[in-house]
């Protein structure tokens, strides 16, 4: 069971690895509004279809102010094939202790046909220019997370 932090809650600091191995930290983006999504392995078909979705929606989002920012556990190099392999336009962080995804409650317990391990679940914050969690979104499909991110950017801004 999973418990991801709350809207209105400060969102956790962090400093990871990029797909380039380039440090970004959190305050790189003080005064932005953040889409922190977390996915649980790159180049996987769900995965995939959510990071293209993203990618293709890049112009609705800059038009809103908000820069995208996958985190998984995968190696930088993973991360950088995947990135050159789908065209991706934005930054993919490498969390490979987990330690931000603890942060922002997104490890936890999963099964997959049958067998339970600890993963990454399929979590996206919204991360306002003052720093707190502006909205949590739990319950999108990989095809549909950039279109209900949007919806609730177009009724909230």
């Amino acid at each position: 069971m999973v418990n991801p932090i709350k809207e209105g809650e400060e969102a956790p600091q962090f400093s990871l690895p990029d797909q380039d191995g380039e440090l970004v930290s959190s305050n790189d983006f003080e005064g932005q509004r953040i889409l922190l999504y977390f996915y649980p392995k790159a180049m996987t078909p769900g995965c995939t279809v959510q990071a293209c979705n993203l990618r293709d929606s890049a112009d609705d989002f800059k038009k809103y102010n908000v820069v995208v920012i996958g985190i998984s556990t995968d190696k930088p190099e993973k991360l950088s094939r995947f990135v050159d392999k789908e065209l991706l336009n934005f930054t993919l962080l490498s969390d490979e202790d987990h330690k931000t995804c603890e942060a922002f409650g997104t490890w936890g317990e999963k099964e997959f046909m049958g067998k339970t391990y600890d993963g990454i679940h399929r979590i996206s914050f919204l991360i306002g220019k003052d720093g707190k969690i502006e909205k949590v979104f739990d319950d999108f499909k990989t095809a549909n997370h950039h279109t209900v991110v949007l919806d609730y950017l177009k009724n909230h801004c």
